[in-house]
């Protein structure tokens, strides 16, 4: 590396002896009001040569010869500016170009608002990218339209969610599952704190702390290549211009739970030490009271081949969720041509729970064996059913406070520089990041019988039901077990990196540079069960311990829905566990040890490219990217019958090679066609790869892990047309496919036979497959149409097909996270001080989970959501806004084989928040 730095430098030395007569021209522009704006156009029409500012509004133009130039600004939805600037020789100089918001219409000035000044600088950056992506921005006072990240990202072309207690979670990019794509902050893979795979959970991270988000669909070879549908780039706020005091104060209320939502945010930002230092603080605070309403259900076929239910569950949630955030970014300018950034980003979120769950199981066996009566068609009754009443919670002391907490934070702490060597252009940075998750606590008390008298109504197959034929029974369910478990999860990240970029012509710029990441994944979870000394002074039943009942006549999925009386979370977290004279303690090593791991990941990568421009419409990028990895893991297998374990340890080693290319012809300025040829990654989940044994006796349930999983890998195609308005909108239409080997799936299988673990069990394991084919179209619409009146439409439709899922060779199988239409709707209406904004947002069904046969295929239902949102400016530094989510009362739904077949069905009801935002700016 010293050589290659040492011979660098000698070719810059000589180098800057043939630019003698040029120089640089830098600087910022910004809108009105002092804010960069992204992704606008920088042109000397007679050196026909140009550059694009970056995310935060900084432009570099190198090599311009001495003199006087008529330099050209533009962007979309704002005035273009021609300025004159001198360029001296030798030497950078520094133009900063302020634009003002307006474009004209039929001879006409119009006048944006705030929702279409974010609008622009999305579209801006879009236009002006090297690669396909989307790009969702911050609005003018820094708020996105939606109250979430993953709320945002569902509105972009090719993309759907998956929900988690009514908050978007996972995203889903062209029909590819989470576990397939990534999610970074500022550039930086950010760590996952869920145990079992790589997800980034979208919830866990406030829309009030981030600029801009970015999604790649077509990686380029300086990327990071883990991202076979797609990459998802959270922009923060960085680089002041100037004085800058903004807040958000908010209230709303949860219909469900019906409980206050409180939100508060601030921004500060200034410039120090002559403007050489800036400085961005963002806080950002969120406390919801929610919950939802669920029932799920296992669907089995009889020995007569008909459908039945074998467990049954009716589920209340009760919520409270804080998440709290802060980011500190500070620049320092050493001169025009070198500056260094720090920034420090934490996310904290406490999930505080409380769950009641009735649980109606061993119904199988009363169908096959005729243990039941009818009522008419489909509706049933059995003596032979188990029922359980399981109440979790907490210790009532210290934080957890009766609930489960489960307390999720995520640590990222940035030094990065920027270098301007002449010609050469070097970046550089180093990353810590750390994701965590602590579950410190938790508890559960369930009663449980058998040969109860249960009712099992199967006429509407949508809202299965199984229920105590007697309500008075419940009272009389025995004491079947206590526990408390604690649990831990961290991901550990330390990254760094080196980019070089030269121009070697006019027409040619090579780009270089190498990346290390290594990281660190464990999870130490215990898991401790409690026998009371004297069950009948703790309580035999029931009716024997502090008791409530749970039954909601409101409950989402219907009144017949009883949950019925549990045992209180006061009662489960006074219970005092190390009193040895009233509980015999149990180390039940079954129940967590499996789940335990540790695993090391170094990925050694490196890449080179070259920025062509062809001709004076066509210019492209051919690149080669090779990432090297290297992963060790180790877990335990346990010995059920002798109640021993051993560790098992194991590794894997792999190269690849990606090639990428990229070509961009402009009919126009605002017309262009892309292509691109891109090679993608995902690795496997290090717990896939562990190979564990982890059994329930009491589910009946049995997952393994496969050591033998490869890496999946993808070839992508990607063609797109896009056409920019300066009124602010965009036509767009394209193509893709992705033919993707070795992809991994998770295979669940009923009446399993283990010789270890026995007989009819639900078995689940992780498989690679053979190949898959993914392909499909986007269409894009985004205008005002008349007089403030705008219009957003986008639609995707994808296919997917797939070879070598053992067992299933000759079904017709899609890739599971495939949801072949996709379609969002916006109309908005928008003056200079109103906007409103209603969005309908569908995805189709999809499947979700394989089985063994295609009874036992789970699929996550469609889906569709109805949004308001709206603001009123008082003047521009006031406006007040309102939010209302999920008028549509959109459950999270799964179904088994068939559309009718409800595996689970959760609601959440509609929420709806409100409050003032102030900015005030002295730039």
């Amino acid at each position: 590396m010293k050589k290659l730095l040492h011979t660098l430098l000698l070719a810059f030395l000589f180098s800057s002896v043939a630019i003698a007569q040029n120089g640089i021209i830098s600087g910022k522009v910004t809108d009105e009001i002092g804010l960069g704006l992204p992704g606008a156009t920088v042109f000397i029409s007679a050196l026909n040569k140009g550059g694009v500012t970056d995310v935060n509004g900084n432009y570099t133009l190198i090599e311009i010869p001495v003199g006087d130039h008529n330099v050209t600004v533009s962007y979309v939805g704002y005035k273009k500016v021609e300025q004159v600037m001198t360029v001296v020789v030798g030497q950078t100089t520094v133009v900063n170009v302020a634009m003002e918001p307006g474009y004209t219409q039929t001879g006409e000035v119009m006048v944006i608002g705030d929702r279409l000044k974010g609008q622009a600088k999305a579209l801006n950056q879009q236009r002006t990218n090297a690669n396909i992506t989307n790009v969702v921005s911050a609005d003018q006072v820094g708020r996105f339209p939606d109250a979430n990240i993953g709320d945002a990202l569902k509105r972009i072309p090719g993309i759907t969610i998956q929900n988690d207690q009514g908050e978007a979670r996972n995203i889903i990019i062209r029909g590819l599952a989470p576990q397939l794509n990534s999610v970074t902050l500022n550039g930086e893979r950010i760590p996952s704190a869920e145990g079992d795979n790589r997800n980034v959970q979208l919830d866990l991270i406030p829309a009030d702390m981030i600029q801009t988000i970015q999604v790649n669909k077509a990686v380029l070879p300086d990327m990071d290549a883990d991202a076979i549908g797609g990459s998802v780039n959270l922009v923060t706020r960085s680089e002041p211009t100037g004085k800058r005091l903004s807040g958000t104060l908010a209230s709303g209320y949860n219909f469900l739970s019906n409980k206050p939502i409180w939100t508060g945010s601030l921004i500060a930002s200034d410039r120090f030490a002559q403007g050489k230092l800036g400085a961005v603080l963002s806080l950002s605070y969120n406390n919801h009271n929610f919950g939802s309403d669920d029932i799920e259900a296992v669907w089995v076929e009889g020995d007569d081949g008909k459908a039945y239910i074998d467990e049954f569950d009716i589920r209340e949630y009760r919520v409270q969720r804080v998440r709290r955030s802060a980011n500190l970014a500070l620049d320092y300018k050493i001169n025009k041509n070198n500056k260094i950034f720090l920034s420090g980003v934490y996310n904290w979120r406490d999930d505080w729970e409380n769950r009641f769950r009735m649980r109606v199981s061993q119904l199988e066996d009363a169908f096959n064996d005729g243990d039941f009566t009818t009522s008419g068609a489909n509706n049933y009754n059995t003596t032979k059913a188990r029922v359980e009443f399981q109440t979790k919670g907490g210790i009532g002391s210290d934080r957890v406070d009766n609930r489960r907490l489960e307390d999720q934070r995520n640590r990222n702490l940035s030094l990065r520089g920027e270098h301007q060597l002449d010609r050469l252009k070097i970046t550089w940075s180093g990353t810590y990041a750390k994701a965590s998750e602590e579950r410190p606590n938790e508890r559960y008390v369930s009663f449980r019988s058998k040969d109860q008298n249960v009712n099992v109504d199967l006429r509407n197959p949508r809202f299965p039901l199984a229920i105590l034929a007697n309500p008075s029974d419940n009272l009389g369910i025995e004491f079947n077990e206590l526990s408390e478990q604690n649990g831990y999860t961290s991901d550990e990240d330390f990254n760094s990196k080196v980019d070089f970029t030269l121009p070697v012509s006019d027409k040619s710029i090579v780009k270089f540079g190498a990346r290390l990441r290594t990281k660190t994944k464990e999870r130490k979870n215990n898991f401790f069960a409690y026998e009371p000394t004297d069950e009948d002074a703790f309580g035999a039943t029931i009716g024997d311990i502090p008791n409530e009942n749970y039954s909601d006549s409101d409950f989402m999925p219907g009144s017949q829905f009883r949950a019925g009386v549990f045992g209180t979370p006061g009662f489960l977290g006074a219970i005092d566990l190390n009193n040895a004279s009233l509980f015999d303690k149990e180390d039940v090593l079954g129940e967590y040890l499996p789940g335990n791991y540790n695993a090391t990941e170094s990925i050694y990568a490196g890449y080179a490219m070259a920025d062509l421009t062809l001709t004076d419409e066509l210019s492209g990028i051919v690149g080669l990217r090779l990432e090297s990895t290297s992963i060790d893991y180790s877990g335990y297998i346990l010995d059920v019958d002798n109640d021993t374990y051993s560790q098992t340890q194991a590794s894997q080693d792999y190269t690849n090679f990606m090639p990428g290319v990229h070509l961009n012809y402009n009919f126009s300025d605002y017309s262009i066609l892309r292509f691109a040829y891109t090679n993608t990654i995902a690795r496997p989940n290090y717990y896939d790869l562990v190979p564990y044994a982890e059994f329930s006796p009491d589910d009946e349930e049995l997952t393994r892990g496969n050591p033998n999983l490869k890496a999946t890998t993808s070839t992508n195609l990607d063609l797109m047309y896009e056409n920019y308005f300066q009124s602010i909108g965009l036509v767009s239409g394209g193509v893709f496919y992705k033919d993707v080997n070795n992809f991994i799936y998770s295979q669940r299988t009923e009446g399993y036979n283990d010789p270890q673990f026995g007989s009819d069990l639900e078995y689940t394991t992780f498989q690679n497959g053979g190949t898959a084919e993914i392909y499909g179209l986007e269409v894009s619409f985004q205008r005002q149409i008349w007089k403030g009146l705008g219009l957003y439409l986008n639609y995707t439709l994808t296919q997917s097909s797939t070879t070598g899922i053992q067992g299933r060779e000759s079904d017709d199988l899609a890739l599971p996270g495939t949801a072949e239409n996709m379609f969002n709707a916006s109309l908005s209406y928008e003056t200079e001080k109103l906007v409103l904004r209603a969005s309908l947002n569908f995805a189709s069904d999809y499947i979700d989970e394989l089985g063994g046969e295609s009874f036992e295929d789970r699929y996550y239902d469609k889906q569709t959501f109805l949004d308001l949102n709206g603001s009123y400016a008082f003047n521009k530094n006031w406006r007040f806004f309102f939010e209302v989510n999920n008028l549509t009362n959109q459950p999270l739904r799964y179904y088994q084989g068939i559309s009718s077949r409800t595996m689970q069905a959760e609601y959440y009801n509609v929420r709806f928040n409100a409050g003032l935002k102030f900015d005030l700016f002295n730039n």
